[in-house]
């Protein structure tokens, strides 16, 4: 199917990459000639918002600081029949961009992630690629193994994905939420492999290593408890109880030999955490049923909404 004749949505996140972000609004226009391009602005301080403009594309703004906020506004405002998310600092191949449309309108896909290929060996620092694998892995083993580079912030979405993605994270984590949304969906998705180059000189990652890969854990863990609360509340829950037999064996040993019981506040606390242990199953079980229907309103909402738009 032409891509030429589906409305798409070119949509440019950006903090402080002036140096850049006129270089990837040429590239793009040149790669999608009928695409709409637009740079959502997120309190730059230095000449993003101009530039941008120069360059030819809609310029917004988002005020709340945060990528995932930056979406989350795109997302809602943003009609098209297809959608596909960028970063605004030149490390993505503009080139690519038909690749990954074509993919989703001939194979009537939902996502379609761009799977990073650094082009040398500075394009993608070690801590981050080790994070990604660590990440990716994790989802992986809870969620499916359906997604090859979980923080890819190179995607084409389809209407119904984006028109139906509930996004809740406020920064980076938003990619973790993008591929937990379509693998609990079970939508169709696919892996496009792309180069991945060195950011445009004069500019600088807005990626923390530590503090963002620590917020997307957590995000992960929240992920894994709304939508997997069975088996989440069942770890919880066999975590007491082996901390109540740690504490309680020697108290057992001491009782069947003694008929005593010498630490009574350990006694105490090891009954406590059985008991609390029993509540996370009961829990689990409870909130399972829950996480079920929510799903299930979630698939209905999606169903809902035209794959690509009034131009399928």
């Amino acid at each position: 199917m032409s891509t030429s004749r589906q409305a798409v949505a070119v949509l440019i996140p950006c903090y402080n990459e002036g140096a850049a972000i006129a270089k990837v609004v040429h590239d793009f226009r040149r790669a999608l000639p009928h695409a709409r391009i637009y740079v959502y602005d997120n309190n730059s301080t230095d000449n993003t918002v101009e530039v941008a403009r120069a360059a030819g594309a809609i310029v917004c703004t988002e005020p709340l600081q945060g990528k995932g906020n930056v979406v989350r506004r795109m997302f809602a405002d943003v009609e098209a029949d297809a959608y596909l998310l960028v970063d605004g600092d030149d490390t993505y191949d503009a080139e690519a961009a038909p690749k990954l449309l074509t993919r989703l309108f001939d194979e009537n896909l939902d996502m379609v992630t761009g799977v990073r290929q650094q082009q040398s060996a500075d394009s993608y620092r070690m801590g981050h690629r080790f994070g990604n694998r660590v990440l990716t892995g994790f989802v992986a083993n809870i969620f499916g193994k359906r997604c090859g580079d979980m923080l890819s912030g190179y995607r084409a979405f389809s209407r119904r994905f984006v028109k139906s993605f509930p996004a809740l994270a406020a920064g980076f984590e938003i990619e973790t939420e993008l591929t937990v949304h379509a693998l609990e969906l079970r939508m169709p998705i696919a892996d496009e492999p792309i180069a991945y180059s060195t950011r445009a000189p004069g500019t600088a990652s807005k990626l923390h290593t530590f503090r963002d890969g620590t917020r997307i854990l957590v995000t992960i863990a929240n992920l894994v408890r709304d939508e997997r609360p069975l088996q989440f509340f069942t770890l919880l829950g066999l975590l007491l109880i082996l901390a109540a037999m740690v504490l309680g064996y020697p108290l057992f040993i001491t009782y069947v030999q003694t008929g005593l019981v010498p630490r009574f506040p350990t006694a105490v606390l090891a009954t406590g955490l059985v008991i609390l242990a029993s509540l996370c199953f009961a829990s689990g079980a409870v909130l399972d049923s829950v996480a079920r229907g929510r799903r299930e309103l979630k698939r209905l909402r999606y169903l809902e909404i035209p794959l690509h738009g009034r131009n399928e």
